[in-house]
């Protein structure tokens, strides 16, 4: 009698499985024994009612680890858009855990648009760790999906997830993406290429610079500047002129600065001085992209005129750029390293500190100025590190992961594994 009553409790689930009534209620109740559910809920991916798929795709995600991965590549090929949206939000979800609840179809952050907060070169950082490794199937089936999903918000969504994943192997279906008819679509497909960093992609998205829509337009600006695609200056230069849209020029003025040639020059000598702020702070990273320390003098005056923040931060990352390395009260290098700690203008200084740091000089002096900095700056001298570091920066990554602070100490290891994953 006892195992009668073993077998039926053995086979009631599989019986309401193949139940025709099944609820997502009920799908919630088999998916609390956890992964010991994920057989089950997989023979739920195939059921006829669409809300109870759905839900399975949820129950997935929420459950998560290893188990959870092929059925949700599985879903992403499901019949239903919203479906495949949710998939794709559980891929990423397993590997950046939160991603399904805050940024995903039904996450409440606000998507990015053309009032990014922060500069547009390493600021986006809702992107998964150098060191944690993507299944190539999940790239692969979210490319899929970003360039033949069954509606703009699957494939807006699978584009993005890409972006977060940085999935490189899927460049050419973003690239298709981004020959999409949905606006939405497209702008996350240029932001996602922005994140992946693959410069052959410029190219193939410079047709994007004339869209009608302005958003769209601003990533595309953006996209190409990021990956330095030269050859779109001109047309960079012709928008900056024409454009009527403060934003687009403020996006056109910075990717010119992303690309430093001397014939950008005469641009950068017209706009140091503009009314406008943005394309005075456009124009100075320009100025220090130059490479010419001739150019020092004149920086230094501007940067004691200026009296907004934008601008200087700008003209104190050409001075640094220039060879001004010292760390000293009031160095260019020391008022960046300050705008870590401002809620304002960290999004701006991070950037700039990480294009920096690059530099072997400029690395170095910021090594004597980790014991003494702040808890934010610590944070964000670890990030810097973690991006632009090498094999010197190691013992001041290992102290930061020491610190008395622990969100100083878990930052310094997470920058620690970054940097060695990355070497």
């Amino acid at each position: 009698m006892r195992s009668y009553f073993a077998l039926i409790a053995f086979l009631s689930p599989l019986a309401l499985l193949c139940a025709q009534d099944v609820r997502p209620k009920d799908v919630r109740e088999i998916a609390k024994t956890g992964s010991r559910a994920i057989p089950q809920l997989v023979g739920l991916l195939k059921n006829p009612a669409k809300d109870v798929r759905l839900e399975a795709v949820r129950q997935l995600t929420d459950i998560g680890g290893q188990g959870s991965l092929d059925p949700l590549i599985q879903a992403t090929q499901d019949s239903d858009p919203e479906v495949q949206a949710r998939a794709a939000d559980g891929l990423v979800n397993f590997y950046y855990p939160g991603y399904a609840q805050q940024s995903g179809v039904g996450g409440s952050l606000k998507r990015i648009g053309t009032g990014i907060k922060g500069m547009f070169t390493d600021t986006d950082d809702q992107a998964i760790d150098a060191f944690v490794i993507v299944r190539p199937e999940v790239i692969a089936a979210l490319g899929k999906l970003a360039s033949s999903g069954g509606s703009g918000d699957a494939r807006a969504g699978a584009a993005r997830a890409v972006g977060v994943l940085r999935g490189k192997a899927a460049v050419p279906d973003l690239v298709e993406a981004a020959h999409s008819k949905d606006s939405g679509t497209i702008y996350e497909a240029l932001v996602a290429l922005r994140k992946i960093r693959d410069e052959s992609a410029g190219p193939r998205v410079e047709f994007r610079l004339h869209d009608l829509d302005k958003k769209v337009q601003t990533a595309a600006i953006e996209t190409v500047g990021v990956l330095r695609d030269a050859d779109a200056l001109p047309v960079l230069g012709e928008i900056l002129k024409s454009s009527g849209d403060a934003g687009v020029r403020h996006a056109a003025l910075t990717s010119i600065a992303m690309m430093p040639a001397e014939s950008n020059r005469p641009l950068f000598e017209q706009y140091l001085h503009d009314k406008d702020e943005k394309l005075r702070a456009a124009a100075a990273e320009g100025y220090g992209r130059l490479h010419n320390p001739k150019d020092l003098p004149m920086l230094e005056q501007t940067w004691k005129d200026e009296l907004k923040t934008a601008p200087r931060l700008s003209l104190a990352f050409a001075q640094v750029m220039d060879g001004k390395t010292e760390v000293s009260q009031f160095s260019p290098l020391q008022f960046l390293i300050d705008n870590l700690n401002s809620s304002a203008y960290n999004g701006v200084a991070m950037p700039f500190l990480v294009e920096l740091a690059r530099n072997d000089g400029v690395r170095g002096s910021l090594y004597p100025a980790l014991p003494g900095a702040t808890k934010d700056e610590k944070i964000g001298l670890a990030r810097v590190l973690a991006r632009s570091g090498d094999q010197q920066s190691i013992p001041a990554l290992q102290a930061l992961s020491a610190d008395k602070d622990s969100e100083v100490a878990q930052e310094g290891l997470r920058a620690l594994r970054t940097l060695q994953a990355k070497m």
